[in-house]
Order: structure tokens, then sequence, then C-alpha cells
């Protein structure tokens, strides 16, 4: 039986199937739904308001990225606090006691059976769903497409109290065609602060879908982070979006971007 009734979104959401672009735009933490059997977790509206539950405004700019650049997009619908698509399920932070001091009651003492049944409706379809995507991708003969994975995080680390300057992060390990060049396109926009492996480093183990799904298979990738005050608002998301345009499809316009590229994650 799954845990997801006719009344709950979907795991994920397609949009934009026939995009032309050689890529594959993802959003892991885009939506903050929590299927009905769940009962909101034990949690207030409150906590669903904030990053622990989901990515703020990465929807938006997803959206309009995909618009822009004519790419397929897979979303998200529910929230990361049910289970993190982008952590390994091994990981003990797949689904959290604890998440950004929000205590999720529902998740505490969470049998074996029931973590499973989490990763059966909202884990394993959406890594299935990327990559058939991909796949699909691939058939259509110019190479391996490209992975494009959007996240946002907060202004401040809240239990360091410690301010975060960055406006962007680019995060990457290995595999630098996508990261290099486009650090270097946004840090050369007036006033925008760019992060290399910052708020995170993508060679401290971060980004499991990316690795899953890109890395592992050669295929040029990156991660970007976008600040969330920055992208709150429908002006802010797409004064971003449209920042991020340009120096993307400069570099999927770029043949060596679908070589395959054997590179070891360290």
């Amino acid at each position: 039986m799954s845990l997801l009734s006719p009344d709950d979104p979907p795991c994920f959401e397609l949009v934009n199937p026939d995009g032309a672009a050689h890529c594959l735009l993802i959003a892991d933490h885009a939506g903050r739904a929590i299927p009905k059997a769940l009962a909101r977790l034990g949690l207030a509206d409150a906590d669903l308001d904030r990053h622990a539950a989901y990515d703020i405004g990465i929807e938006a700019v997803a959206r309009r990225v995909s618009a822009l650049l004519d790419a397929p997009l897979l979303l998200h619908r529910h929230s990361r606090l049910v289970i993190d698509p982008n952590r390994p399920l091994d990981s003990p932070t797949s689904i959290c006691a604890d998440s950004d001091g929000t205590v999720v009651p529902a998740n505490a003492a969470l049998s074996a059976a029931d973590a499973a049944a989490r990763a059966d409706a909202l884990f394993h379809p959406w890594h299935a769903a990327i990559a058939d995507r991909l796949t699909d991708l691939e058939t259509r003969g110019r190479g391996l497409p490209a992975l494009v994975s959007l996240h946002s995080f907060t202004p401040m680390l809240a239990y360091q109290n410690r301010p975060r300057p960055w406006h962007v992060g680019i995060l990457w390990n290995a595999d630098g065609r996508f990261a290099t060049p486009l650090i270097a396109r946004l840090g050369a926009i007036t006033g925008v602060v760019v992060g290399d492996n910052e708020p995170y480093s993508g060679r401290a183990g971060r980004g499991y879908t990316m690795h899953r799904h890109a890395e592992s298979h050669g295929r040029a990738h990156v991660l970007i982070e976008l600040r969330q005050d920055l992208i709150a608002d429908e002006e802010g998301a797409a004064l971003w979006a449209d920042r991020l345009v340009p120096p993307l499809a400069d570099l999927l316009a770029d043949p060596q971007i679908y070589a395959r590229q054997t590179a070891a994650r360290t």
C-alpha cells in the first residue's frame, strides 16, 4: 500500500518534458508537501515555512530557468522532513528527528518499515525519474546530457550565529567543466559575491543526487545554491534566474560539455 493517497501531490512534477536543451534541471527540495497519512509530522504551520522544510524560492527560479533555457525540469513536491531525496538512505540525515532546530515528532523512533514506506513513495521514484529523463536525453545522440541541480540556502547559519556573505554558491568536486567558468562568469557581475564550494563543499560528500546521476557516469554537472533572502519573492527569483541563464546557455553550447569525463569523487 502506497504512503501517498489520491489526495496527495505526486512525488515529483516534470516541467517542459520536450525541452530542446541537452540538459536536465532538478530541484530536490522544491516542495513542502507532507503525505496526509503522516498528519503533518506533528509540525505547526510555521515549521513548514522554514528552510528545514524546503528550499525557499528555488521553485520559481527553476521554472523560469527551465523556460528560458528550454530545458526539462524535475521538481520534487514533498518536504525533505519526510525523507531527504538528496541524501543516501543510510545517512543519519535521510530522515531527521531534528532539522536545523525544527524538532519533528513523527520522525523520532521511526520503524524500519515506516522508513521504507517513505523511501518507496518519495525517494526511489524521484531517482528513477531522473535516471529515466537522462537516458531519454542521451538517446537524442548528442552525447551525455548535463545535469544542473538548483538549491537555496539560509542567510545565516543559525547554530553558529554566523552570516553567510555569498549571494550564490557553486558546488563541485573533480569535474569543473561547468563550475569553473560559471564561477568566473557570475563573479564578473558587479556586486555579486560567489562562493566556490560555499556555503557547503561538493568535496565533502554534499550533493548525493549529483554524484549518483552525473559524477559517477561522467556527465557534466553543477550544483547551484542561491541565498534565500534574494529569491524569496517573484522579483528576486526572476532576477537570479535571468543571471543564471546566459552563462548556462553559453556552457551548453560547448560540445565538450557532452563528453564523458572519468573523475573519481574526492
